[in-house]
């Protein structure tokens, strides 16, 4: 189990707070300090079973600075966007085995156990 958490994030914290009550100790990742590589983003993405666009959080300043909000982008490019600027990565980001859900609500995380 990997958790990526910021933990200035109170979503992030209630999420990691219900996994704890249940006993479990995932493996926390803090994703603002050690960034995810491409390769492990690209795993994420492929396990979340989402496009790397509904992965962005736009309502990040570097997502308008950056231009992230153009069609025309490849998905590498968004990829790449979010490894140099791991704010954009919507969180908290749960992985247990082979699936991942994103937090939000921060009961979704639940839907692993």
């Amino acid at each position: 189990m990997r958790y990526y958490h910021n933990p200035r994030c109170s979503k992030s914290r209630q999420a990691l707070e219900l996994l704890r009550e249940r006993g479990h100790a995932p493996e926390l990742i803090a994703y603002i300090d050690t960034p995810p590589d491409a390769a492990t983003l690209r795993r994420l993405i492929d396990k979340l079973g989402l496009a790397p666009r509904a992965l962005l959080r736009t309502g990040e300043p570097a997502y308008a600075e950056l231009g992230l909000d153009d069609a025309s982008l490849s998905d590498d490019a968004l990829i790449n966007a979010m490894v140099t600027h791991p704010i954009l990565i919507e969180r908290p980001i749960f992985e247990h085995g082979d699936r991942a859900v994103i937090g939000r609500p921060p009961e979704r995380v639940l839907a692993l156990l």
